[in-house]
């Protein structure tokens, strides 16, 4: 695992991304306010001409049951208000989990067999929650899991529900792609901002990997990277030094840190 703390996560992320951008075929992408202006960014870069989305397929990690497609606050929408609207992606190559099904079982699988037949995800973005879920994944899941249904934490509710404008609406399910379908990806770049952030990035970057924090789960994936600010870092900060180019994992595992300003 890489960590690299800069104070402009949005930019570094970004260039990141369009400097592989030849290389990525299939993408995958997070909902939520950590990547927004990354997306912009994005968009930034279409409107100048250095980036077109018209080959790519993308892939969106998480949705809410019971939404349609066109509900406002359906991470299908949002995505669309955030970035699909503005550039050149195909709708039949936007893949979000589906919020409404009459068999999810069978609906999950073939989310999956949608993946797997796009050729695999070559990058997929990642924001994470207070308590280290990533996507849905909440506390309690395993490596091996796969795209589900999932009930959410109070915690994840909790954090979500100022989006709708009554509280009743927000859902208290949803489809997930699971830890093994983000592990499946040959590179993961996870986003965090914010001292909420920095207990469970410490964890998942120095504890032990466990389905107690889902993100530590990524410690064993062979090509992630965490990009933090100092306040998200400043855990990992703590443990290693403020002067450290390594920090401690599980297992005697050491990650590399890079401090860019």
């Amino acid at each position: 695992m890489r960590v690299v703390v800069t104070s402009d996560v949005d930019g570094y992320a970004a260039d990141l991304l369009v400097g592989k951008w030849d290389s990525i075929r299939v993408l995958g992408l997070a909902t939520g306010s950590t990547p927004v202006n990354v997306y912009g960014r994005l968009i930034q870069r279409y409107y100048d001409g250095t980036i077109s989305f018209r080959t790519k397929r993308t892939f969106n990690l998480d949705e809410y049951l019971g939404l349609a497609p066109n509900h406002p606050q359906s991470y299908r929408a949002t995505m669309v208000r955030d970035l699909m609207q503005y550039v050149d992606l195909p709708d039949e190559r936007f893949h979000v989990p589906p919020g409404i099904s009459d068999d999810y079982a069978a609906a999950c699988t073939a989310y999956e067999d949608d993946i797997r037949a796009a050729g695999g995800v070559d990058l997929w973005v990642l924001g994470v929650g207070v308590d280290g879920h990533i996507a849905f994944n909440e506390v309690g899941s395993a490596r091996d899991s796969r795209t589900r249904v999932v009930d959410l934490a109070e915690s994840t509710v909790a954090a979500n529900v100022s989006y709708f404008d009554d509280s009743d609406d927000m859902p208290t399910q949803a489809v997930t792609a699971g830890v093994a379908t983000i592990m499946d990806a040959r590179e993961v770049l996870l986003l965090a901002k914010g001292a909420a952030k920095a207990d469970a990035i410490a964890r998942a970057v120095c504890g032990d990997e466990s389905a107690d924090t889902p993100a530590s789960w990524l410690q064993s994936h062979g090509n992630c990277t965490f990009l933090l600010d100092s306040a998200a870092a400043a855990g990992i900060v703590n443990s290693a030094g403020a002067d450290a180019t390594r920090a401690p994992g599980a297992g005697g595992r050491e990650h590399s840190i890079e401090f860019l300003d």
